[in-house]
């Protein structure tokens, strides 16, 4: 891009500064997802959940740092607008040989919004759409390698694949792995293994993708014009040698890998568009937002949205409304129907008996961000100063925002905007679809339900309030939590059994005869909340009884004290090659 020699020097230094601000990020964001490998290979899997919570502070660092370095060298708080317009060309210029343009986009975006009111929020100044093409964009070595299995065999093929990934550890059996997925896949195909094509082939993400206690494969099979998604977790043994876990064939089982309640991956890419690209082909109903926020760049998975979210606007024409359940003491929650999303704000005052404030909310919506989601709660999107059409609020929602949430919303127009506020994938209520299934999956969901509070104690979460209503059922059916006002580290907590009463009368008189300190847990109480329903209530005795017992959570306590970090694993145990 020519850029004209009377355009102003301090225009060019800005972009150059900015461009230098994201590459500083892009750097350290890409040594943190190297040392992934090696970690999976030390089995440090406290450093590898390390990793992923250090990364996620990265972005916003780097943006306050380069605020600060505007701020120090420029005065950019009184530069005119001619000189910002005209370091957004310069930047343009810079980007046109970068392999991360569009992300260096939204860090531009992220600097200046940062640093100026919103009122210059528009074409001119940001990043509204993006400028810099990211397709064919090469990287060295390529995103992909190609493989032939028609000129050496379908199991050579597959051994080289492993082999290319250049783990340290050697593998326990791979010839028996390699066996068993040759026999998923045959059962896959109930046998009838189609046809060879003259460009049968087998493509494969160059990175592996570390998460947990796991690296993961990712590649297609093509032939002909149909493509075959894979997936093959690697796990580590306990005599340090690797083993190949599982082979994942159905797109949708793939997909729950990438599911907005899972920890981000740790993945090395030079290209991160590539990546996305390449994956969208073996997942078209996973958005770019989803993919780019599960890669770790969250920032980018937010513009992302928030572009899918302004388009999907302007071609629908429902309204907001308040979101179906029961209203909660803390967050007033909006939806738009046609948009699988709820949008959470923090209410001015909490009902009931909460006693917290606004900034607690936020450093507990911080705490899941940065924390091991393990499949069980629900990644949020957190946004300021938002401006949503007012046309498109029905009157009970508008009085909701004004008599609840006041201070977080601003009437500008035929605007209304939103000063902060959460936005999460939709989800059906637990007590909702309590009463709307059927008796054999109340039982079922009742049974995961059980199974989500044990996964989040193994994590080092509690829940805090585990009624119904703050747990959702996504749509392959999985109990995801999603309230978290109330949520506290599993180590936090002091887990008591209830001290029998002095006297009869006492225990009759429904007054508390015991102290109870603020950190206080008596699970043998969660009973007399969550199982008023008979079939529930024996469905949950059945198979979670010991969720109502101290020991239970006092044992879950000490193993986490003890550095133990539990296997969590995204897809069915019963798929597993070596059963437990």
């Amino acid at each position: 891009m020519h850029i004209p020699e009377y355009y102003n020097p301090v225009a060019r230094d800005i972009a150059q500064a900015l461009v230098a601000g994201f590459n500083k990020h892009y750097r350290l964001f890409r040594a943190c997802s190297k040392q992934a490998k090696s970690l999976f290979e030390r089995a440090d899997w406290q450093g590898v959940q390390q990793a992923i919570r250090d990364r996620i502070q990265f972005y916003d660092e780097r943006v306050e740092e380069t605020v600060g370095r505007l701020h120090h060298e420029f005065h950019a708080d009184l530069l005119d607008d001619e000189i910002w317009q005209q370091a957004k060309l310069y930047f343009i210029g810079l980007l046109t040989q970068h392999k991360q343009p569009e992300l260096a986009e939204t860090f531009f975006n992220s600097v200046f919004t940062r640093m100026l009111h919103r009122d210059y929020f528009n074409n001119d100044f940001i990043f509204i759409r993006p400028v810099i093409s990211t397709e064919y964009i090469e990287s060295d070595p390529p995103c992909y390698r190609s493989y032939y299995p028609a000129a050496s065999g379908l199991r050579q093929v597959m051994r080289q694949i492993v082999r290319d990934f250049a783990w340290a550890l050697p593998f326990a059996r791979l010839s028996r792995d390699l066996a068993c997925v040759l026999g998923a896949i045959a059962e896959y195909f109930s046998g009838q293994w189609p046809s060879p094509e003259a460009n049968l082939q087998i493509q494969v993400l160059s990175s592996a993708f570390y998460r947990n206690k796991a690296a993961y494969i990712f590649g297609k099979v093509i032939n002909g014009g149909v493509s075959y998604p894979f997936a093959v977790p690697v796990l580590r043994d306990e005599n340090g040698k690797l083993y190949l876990d599982t082979v994942l064939l159905e797109p949708w089982r793939i997909g729950v890998l990438f599911s907005f309640s899972r920890a981000y991956f740790l993945v090395d890419m030079e290209v991160p568009s590539a990546y996305v690209q390449f994956l969208r082909s073996m997942l078209p109903s996973k958005t770019k937002a989803e993919l780019y926020t599960m890669l770790g760049l969250q920032k980018q998975g937010k513009n992302t949205f928030y572009r899918d979210f302004v388009q999907h606007l302007q071609h629908s024409n429902d309204q907001f409304v308040i979101a179906p359940g029961i209203r909660g003491l803390v967050m007033l929650v909006f939806t738009l129907p046609s948009y699988p999303y709820v949008f959470k704000l923090i209410k001015d005052v909490f009902g009931g008996p909460k006693e917290m404030d606004r900034d607690t909310v936020k450093r507990k919506y911080r705490l899941v961000k940065r924390h091991d989601r393990v499949g069980r709660m629900a990644d949020t999107l957190e946004f300021s100063n938002v401006a949503f059409p007012r046309s498109r609020f029905t009157a009970e929602l508008l009085d909701e925002l004004r008599s609840q949430a006041a201070s977080m919303i601003e009437e500008s127009g035929d605007s209304i905007v939103i000063r902060h506020l959460y936005i999460e994938r939709r989800m059906k209520p637990l007590n909702i679809y309590l009463m709307q299934c059927d008796e054999t999956e109340k039982e079922r969901v009742i049974r995961d339900y059980g199974m989500a509070i044990r996964e989040l104690a193994s994590a080092n979460i509690f829940p805090g309030d585990m009624l119904f209503k703050n747990f959702g059922v996504t749509r392959y059916g999985r109990v995801i939590f999603y309230d978290y006002d109330e949520i506290e580290y599993m180590t936090d907590c002091h887990f008591r059994r209830i001290p029998p009463a002095p006297n009869p009368e006492m225990e009759l008189s429904g007054e508390v005869w015991y102290p109870v300190g603020r950190h206080d847990v008596f699970p043998e109480e969660f009973a007399t909340f969550l199982l008023g329903d008979p079939q529930i209530r024996k469905t949950f005795l059945k198979y979670h009884r010991d969720l109502l017992d101290p020991r239970f959570w006092q044992q879950c306590q000490q193993r986490i004290k003890d550095g133990v970090i539990e296997d969590f694993f995204p897809y069915p145990v019963e798929m597993r090659f070596r059963q437990p």
